[in-house]
């Protein structure tokens, strides 16, 4: 592509592709995963015209996404099209597929913060979503770039994913409601039965190999390299365009007080990289004067961005995952790690890892608070109570723990930890009590238990 057409692209347009690497540009609407340059080939990402958007002053912005959050026809109601100019600007209303996703809570946990030993502490809760994840997030986006790109003209016939869950629950929800084909590879034996009757009932196409992750990620890019299946995975920026809606909106309950430090479970890394993506806006745009610190934090047993980490984030190695709790980030060749390493050298980030019992009675703890969080938020609570332990997150800063995904999605592994089932020692296990229907015998065992 030659400089002309690039800077054309650039000038002209309200988003464009942009080529982590080289710096390549391409047209929003070209329907493309990585740099056409072959000696490149890196990931490429949406990028704004920020040009544009600081024509709307910071505190404009502010008073417009305000507005929208409190009342708003549709497409802006939703949490991620309320910020359509920071995400598609050019996409025609019709073509949005929604379904209710974003404006999820941001919960204090002021009690657990003083366990850790931490200033403040908030949850915010991207789970409660239409399918149960934050993946919706970025779905809404995808899916509706997949709608115009069709009342275009792109002969697309069908969307395709690899999961290890919630990816396919929520492209499945999205791409039948908008009506289009879905082609699904799961790995055999290795996601919950919540997560896959989802895309079960959605009518799509489901494969379950036998493979890993891994495995499905790669036979699905191979799928995808036929322009007429369009590959759904985070790998495809336009996704991380929705998730990065995480951070933004976290800002703005926050009355856009930075938080010192987000604590974000990681696992293919796009999460990562799409909730930099957001706080980077936000900072480049003068809605925030600084940037908080991120803290990636992986299960031991799919550990390659921590173990790179361990080296200065200079040298990676994919792993072999092994089998985990929390078996969404289950992930031991993450396709975002380009991506990854970039949000965190440029948010001063850290890679943490939680061991199965580290993990397991972290999600346990915050349950005794009122929450009911999934094995991998446990993964994020278990690293934020290391960093804690050791000062790194100080006595005074305030923490934002991003929750990906609802605790019933997992409810079998949390039944077993509460059944003592599993192979850890379950520090904050809670059995019901088997009792005769005798007045007399519960009072006294209330008794014994309220004294």
């Amino acid at each position: 592509m030659n400089i002309t057409h690039s800077e054309s692209i650039k000038k002209h347009s309200n988003s464009f592709l942009r080529c982590i690497n080289c710096q390549s540009i391409y047209s929003i609407d070209e329907i493309l995963y990585r740099c056409k340059d072959p000696k490149c080939d890196s990931l490429i990402d949406v990028e704004q015209n920020v040009g544009k958007l600081k024509e709307t002053k910071p505190e404009q912005w502010k008073e417009i996404l305000g507005k929208r959050t409190i009342s708003s026809p549709f497409p802006y109601s939703s949490g991620v099209w309320g910020k359509k100019e920071w995400v598609l600007p050019d996409i025609d209303s019709k073509n949005i597929v929604s379904l209710g996703e974003g404006n999820t809570p941001l919960t204090p946990m002021d009690r657990l913060a003083k366990e850790i030993g931490i200033g403040r502490l908030w949850i915010k809760q991207c789970g409660i979503s239409h399918t149960g994840s934050f993946k919706d997030l970025g779905m809404t986006v995808l899916v509706s770039h997949v709608q115009s790109l069709i009342a275009k003209g792109k002969p697309i016939l069908a969307l395709a994913c690899a999961s290890s869950g919630d990816t396919s629950a929520s492209l499945a929800s999205y791409a039948s409601y908008a009506g289009i084909p879905t082609i699904v590879f799961l790995p055999e034996g290795k996601i919950s039965t919540a997560q896959l009757v989802q895309p079960l009932s959605c009518g799509a196409i489901v494969l379950s190999l036998q493979t890993d992750f891994d495995g499905c990620m790669q036979i699905v890019k191979e799928i995808t390299s036929d322009q007429s299946i369009y590959l759904a995975n985070s790998m495809n920026p336009l996704r991380l365009e929705g998730q990065k809606t995480m951070g933004i909106e976290t800002l703005q309950q926050l009355s856009w007080e930075v938080p010192d430090w987000f604590v974000i479970p990681a696992g293919n890394l796009g999460n990562v990289s799409a909730l930099g993506s957001g706080l980077q806006l936000l900072y480049d745009l003068g809605c925030i004067s600084k940037l908080p610190r991120i803290c990636a934090a992986q299960s031991a047993h799919a550990n390659p961005l921590y173990l790179s980490f361990l080296k200065g984030l200079k040298e990676y190695s994919p792993v072999k995952a092994k089998k985990t709790l929390a078996s969404a980030i289950q992930i031991g060749n993450p396709v975002s790690f380009e991506r990854a390493v970039k949000t965190l050298r440029s948010f001063q980030g850290v890679v943490e890892q939680a061991t199965e019992e580290e993990l397991a009675n972290a999600a346990a703890r915050t349950d005794l608070h009122g929450m009911f969080q999934d094995p991998h938020t446990g993964t994020a609570f278990a690293c934020l109570e290391k960093l804690a332990a050791r000062g790194e997150i100080g006595k005074k800063d305030t923490v934002v723990v991003v929750s990906t995904a609802h605790g019933l999605k997992f409810a079998d592994s949390k039944i077993a930890y509460h059944e003592g089932k599993l192979q850890l020692k379950a520090r904050f296990q809670k059995d019901y009590i088997r009792l005769k229907a005798d007045v007399k015998v519960i009072r006294k065992t209330l008794e014994k238990h309220l004294s």
